[in-house]
């Protein structure tokens, strides 16, 4: 007797997880019983010629046993991987969204397509002699060229989509970008919830990166502080104020910051009010980091601004600081542009906060974050005039396409761009050169091996090795 109160349930295939007859053991928990029970299993197997070797399972062996016997797509079992890392809410609706969608059929769908085009071209290389088509060699070539530039602008969105689903996947990378002082490392800690920062009057206490995880509204974002970023003033170093001398190291810290803020998903550029030597409170613009930000809106970063220090100003100097930050980003949306104060926040006492002009408004910069994540992450859908894109939830679907259909996707493109290239040729070079038919089918048929991969299904040359590699990412026993 290993355990008083076991239950034990018989699956009869195919209509189990695996499609095979399955045999599950529901025994208590505790180490020992457990324990006990994996000692007896290989004493059943010797005793019982018609069980045959009992084995531990190989990592991912079940769900690769549900693959080989069609219970699942190779793409729902990607999905299933997802589904066994989600952390956050907006990471289990895209694992989800995966092991129920289509993108296995839609890959499929694309492949045959491709496949029949390369078979009328192949018929064409190999029956042209003694058989007589309804389209000429040219008609045929630009009857396939059409479809397959309508494909190319399928291909691309959806690898679109699969950059903006991989952002769910692997979280929402995010830089704080700011000058000395400004409140950086306070706005990290009041977002985070705890001191991750360390937080001083003194300028410049944070030299590299400070990165910390978190579930911001269902998304996983890497939220990272950065040294602030300053230029040197001419009149004080005149003057000789060794505070306005900027040392290899702080030089490095702020490389370091730029570099951060060029490779992150969006960044929060944290500007504040600041007192003058004549005794008035004014926005600081510093020029560095004016300059970095600009450049971030032209090359259409995600780029978000935090006013801080709010409690230090009138409602009417918040609007027209508002003006001012448009005035030196241009481009930038005003929507973006949000006035908080860490320090308000810091001596709030903890609870529902209902923001208004006397409070931190950090609940409200948070939910316009949020929204902002939503933008980035939604999917994206072709010209509705397209063959293929009238079903909206086709592109919803793609966001659960993983990095290796990306991949995989890409390639097909540069296959299909390639067909394009040999088979439509200038007007001025016809003369000269005709497309090569084999050639052309080859593209074909390299781009329909990358979907292929992408399903496990067909002829793909590598899809043993593609499977190898993804069951291998399971538990044991999973």
């Amino acid at each position: 007797m290993l355990d008083a109160s076991a239950l034990v349930l018989y699956f009869p295939g195919p209509k189990t997880v695996t499609g095979e007859d399955v045999l599950e053991l529901h025994v208590h928990g505790g180490p020992a019983i457990v324990k006990a029970v994996l000692s007896a299993i290989p004493k059943c197997s010797s005793q019982s010629t018609s069980l045959g070797a009992i084995r531990y399972a190989e990592p991912g062996e079940f769900t690769r046993r549900a693959f080989i016997n069609d219970r699942l797509d190779l793409t729902q079992v990607e999905a299933l991987g997802d589904t066994l890392a989600a952390t956050t809410e907006q990471q289990r609706r895209l694992s989800v969204r995966g092991t129920r969608s289509g993108l296995a059929k839609r890959y499929e769908s694309w492949r045959h397509q491709l496949l029949y085009a390369r078979g009328e071209l192949e018929a064409l290389i190999d029956f042209s002699e003694d058989q007589h088509f309804d389209e000429s060699p040219s008609e045929l070539c630009s009857s396939v060229s059409k479809q397959v530039e309508s494909l190319i602008g399928l291909l691309r969105v959806h690898s679109q989509n699969a950059v903006r689903g991989e952002l769910l996947r692997n979280g929402i990378g995010i830089a704080l970008l700011g000058a000395p002082n400004a409140g950086k490392s306070s706005l990290l800690n009041q977002i985070v919830g705890r001191e991750a920062a360390i937080v001083s009057q003194e300028a410049g206490t944070t030299r590299d990166v400070v990165e910390v995880g978190l579930d911001l509204g269902g998304y996983f974002c890497r939220l990272g502080d950065t040294a602030g970023l300053r230029k040197a003033k001419q009149e004080a170093l005149a003057t000789g104020d060794p505070a306005a001398i900027i040392g290899e190291i702080e030089k490095e810290g702020m490389r370091r910051a730029k570099l951060r803020a060029a490779e992150s998903d969006a960044v929060v550029v944290v500007l504040s009010f600041e007192p003058t030597s004549q005794g008035e409170v004014k926005l600081h613009l510093d020029e560095e980091v004016i300059s970095t930000a600009a450049e971030l809106v032209r090359e259409r970063k995600n780029v978000v601004v935090a006013v801080n220090k709010s409690d230090m100003v009138s409602i009417e100097m918040l609007e027209d600081s508002v003006n001012q930050v448009l005035a030196a980003l241009l481009g930038l949306d005003k929507g973006r542009i949000h006035t908080i104060s860490c320090r308000l926040a810091e001596t709030t006492a903890p609870g529902p906060q209902t923001d208004n002009a006397s409070t931190s408004n950090i609940q409200s910069f948070l939910q316009g974050l949020i929204q902002h994540f939503s933008e980035l992450t939604s999917a994206i859908a072709p010209d509705s005039e397209s063959p293929g894109s009238a079903d909206p939830s086709i592109w919803q679907d793609s966001l659960g396409a993983t990095e290796r259909h990306r991949l995989l996707l890409e390639n097909a493109i540069r296959y299909l761009e390639a067909f394009i290239d040999e088979v439509e040729i200038p007007a001025s070079m016809q003369e000269e050169r005709e497309a090569d038919i084999v050639v052309a089918a080859e593209h074909l048929r390299g781009a329909a091996d990358c979907l292929a991969k992408i399903t496990g299904r067909g002829e793909g040359g590598d899809v043993e090795e593609v499977l190898g590699v993804v069951f291998e990412k399971f538990c044991v026993g999973k």
